[in-house]
């Protein structure tokens, strides 16, 4: 077992398998989770848990935290019973949750003030990446930073420092830019394909290997083609996401018209449908176009 002791704050759905990853690598893992239930899953691996924040930090080299946004970090780092308030100079804050660029800077500072380093490195891979141990992993921060963290970091996929702090964030807002407007593009496209009379699942399997071939068509795809809109990646999380890139553009004068319609369509999705996988994004699509 290494040295180095890990303080996991956030046991949901990504959370569990990430810090599943780090006890099977042999770690010192102490878990905290608002439900402590959750957290507690987490004991016959070999977890310790912890009541507070607070505690699970107490004394720990590095703290990870992977919650729901960015005020709610804010809370678990900083509030009463805060992760900071057990922190030791020479700690540092991996914060793997998707919040605001802005949000990531600010809590930086705070940290650095206080002697604590800090990387942000959100991800990218969904429940399925997280129990496989392949998330895809960006990362901002100072390089000093990134190296202590790189080992664990490794635990749970690829890490790639992209920058300094704050740029982690602005690599996962590109990322679900990228999902977000490519999951409608074939949402749109298949759903065309079905009006017209083709059938779906032989068009995406005829557009496979072309041009317009992507993971998205592949994984997302299959699931439209099959209405199999069972949550592996939420359409509440790709909204916040979309809008946080919103707002992130406006910060820096920046024209996005494809982001701001998919968000606007995950929007009216979510008040349809509720917290379907987003690959139910044919079903917006669907009732944009209702059949005469």
């Amino acid at each position: 077992m290494t040295s180095l002791r890990i303080a996991f704050l956030g046991i949901g759905l990504m959370g569990r398998h990430q810090a599943q990853r780090i006890l099977e690598a042999g770690y010192d893992v102490t878990v905290w989770n608002r439900t402590k239930t959750k957290a507690e899953a987490l004991e016959p691996h070999g977890a310790k848990v912890a009541d507070t924040a607070k505690e699970a930090a107490d004394g720990a080299d590095v703290v990870i935290t992977m919650v729901e946004n960015g005020p709610v970090v804010g809370q678990v780092l900083f509030g009463e019973s805060g992760a900071i308030q057990g922190l030791n100079p020479g700690a540092m804050v991996v914060d793997m949750s998707s919040i605001r660029p802005s949000e990531a800077r600010e809590h930086a500072a705070r940290l650095i003030d206080s002697g604590i380093g800090y990387v942000d490195a959100p991800v990218s891979g969904g429940t399925v990446g997280a129990e496989a141990g392949n998330l895809t992993i960006m990362c901002g921060g100072a390089a000093a930073d990134y190296i202590r963290a790189e080992a664990v970091l490794k635990t749970m996929g690829c890490p790639t420092h992209v920058g300094p702090t704050g740029s982690g964030q602005w690599t996962k807002l590109a990322n679900q830019m990228i999902v977000g407007i490519t999951i409608g593009a074939v949402a749109e496209a298949l759903a065309l394909a079905e009006r017209s009379g083709a059938d779906p699942a032989k068009v995406r399997e005829a557009l496979r290997g072309g041009f317009a071939d992507s993971r998205v068509l592949e994984l997302h795809g299959k699931r439209m083609v099959e209405r199999d809109f069972v949550t592996k990646g939420r359409t509440t999380t790709q909204v916040k996401d979309l809008e946080n890139a919103m707002s992130s553009a406006a910060e820096l004068g920046f024209q996005a018209p494809l982001l701001e319609k998919a968000a606007a369509l995950f929007r009216s999705l979510a008040a349809h449908e509720g917290d379907p996988d987003h690959s139910a994004l044919i079903l917006e699509i669907e009732r944009l176009n209702p059949k005469s």
